[in-house]
């Protein structure tokens, strides 16, 4: 597949896309996964084939399937919903590649506290009309503000796979 998307503004299909977290807790014993359920999202594609745009999670959307954890996820000592209700991941430059790729920097706020980010997404689907970006990157969770780590239980770096689906705007 040649990756060929069409310049103009395009906007996020929040019914076709995921945004997940995984974490491995108890000590490394057991991955927490969640997911949020509430996203959304646009970008414009320029002339010179780049783009820019902004992806915004509800941040007390996430749902790990386990209503006290999920709670605790979004007090003060994690996510503190009631001061930061967004998380945010702007784009300040994403160039696709030959290879169906698409190298992807920008600068990814949770809790008021930005950092830059970069990675690489995959391009799985791209046409005129939508195009589908995959992608899984590791985020530290301290860099954030989020040390709460009672018995040192939970360890390592968080992984954020997401699947994006965008749909050219008329």
């Amino acid at each position: 597949m040649t990756v060929a998307v069409e310049t103009g503004l395009w906007q996020l299909d929040y019914t076709a896309s995921t945004v997940a977290v995984q974490h491995k807790t108890m000590w490394g014993l057991v991955t927490v996964k969640g997911s949020f359920n509430a996203l959304s999202g646009q970008g414009e594609v320029k002339p010179d084939g780049t783009a820019q745009g902004t992806i915004t999670l509800d941040a007390a959307s996430l749902d790990t399937k386990h209503t006290k954890r999920d709670k605790h996820l979004r007090s003060a000592d994690f996510f503190d919903v009631d001061h930061h209700p967004e998380i945010t991941f702007a784009v300040q430059h994403a160039e696709a590649r030959s290879d169906d790729t698409a190298q992807i920097t920008g600068e990814l706020t949770v809790r008021g506290i930005s950092r830059p980010q970069s990675f690489t997404a995959r391009v799985t689907q791209a046409d005129a009309e939508a195009v589908t970006l995959e992608a899984e990157f590791t985020v530290d969770r301290a860099e954030f503000g989020m040390g709460w780590n009672q018995l040192g239980m939970l360890r390592g770096l968080t992984t954020v796979v997401a699947t994006l689906r965008l749909t050219r705007t008329a």
